[in-house]
């Protein structure tokens, strides 16, 4: 029913044949999830007549935005980077935008959003010669380094150095630092047993583990890590 309210809603004109065409399905059954979707709340305007249609009142929908935890944290760290770069453009509301996703959270979930919002740090934008050099990371290593930043798990990565040299270590990723438009990543690496910073497009390939790691404080890789001149 999700897709047959966005297109209702997105369209001005549907007749209930043209719905069940499009969707593969009997008028009956099309007619069906109308009523349902009524029952549920949704305003759906029926013009009488031939050639009448259906369609979905567009102011449905506001203050109704269904999101899956992993996608509302993500909003949540997008909105966070764009507050602390204070960027002028588009900011009126992105305190109300958050206070309203943070409320929609149960207690325990609201406290791991302001840990991971705690471990988001960002720094000055990258010098042209380190943007000169910057590449787009595989979608995968992304996407691994997003699980393991917000599970915190060790992340077994494949990096390339500036010189060229590569190798395979496991990593903690505690925390991610932007260089707009680098992002970095603080992390305890167990191959020097110490702690190190890595570029994210430097990351050829990564994979979880499923080795859970305790946050350390960022008083553990030393403050010239997170200041604004630390070369990068």
């Amino acid at each position: 029913m999700e897709l047959l309210a966005v297109q209702l809603k997105q369209d001005s004109h549907c007749t209930i044949k043209d719905l069940a065409a499009q969707h593969g399905v009997s008028t009956r059954t099309i007619a069906r999830d109308l009523s349902l979707m009524r029952d549920q709340g949704m305003q759906i305007d029926a013009d009488r007549g031939r050639g009448g249609g259906v369609r979905l009142d567009r102011n449905w929908g506001v203050g109704r935005l269904n999101l899956a935890y992993g996608e509302a944290v993500d909003l949540l760290i997008s909105i966070a980077v764009a507050e602390q770069m204070n960027s002028p453009m588009f900011l009126a509301n992105l305190g109300s935008v958050r206070r309203q996703l943070v409320a929609s959270f149960s207690p325990e979930k609201r406290s791991r959003v302001k840990q991971l919002h705690a471990r988001i740090v960002v720094g000055v934008t990258a010098s042209t010669y380190v943007q000169a050099g910057a590449n787009t990371p595989p979608k995968r290593v992304v996407q691994a380094l997003h699980q393991a930043f917000i599970a915190q798990e060790t992340l077994e990565i494949r990096y390339q150095r500036e010189d060229g040299e590569i190798s395979k270590r496991p990593v903690e990723p505690h925390y991610l630092l932007l260089k707009y438009p680098i992002w970095y990543v603080v992390a305890f690496d167990h191959l020097r047993q110490s702690p190190r910073v890595f570029r994210c497009d430097r990351m050829l390939t990564a994979r979880t583990t499923g080795i859970r790691f305790q946050l350390l404080p960022k008083e553990e890789f030393g403050s010239s890590v997170f200041d604004d001149d630390f070369p990068m």
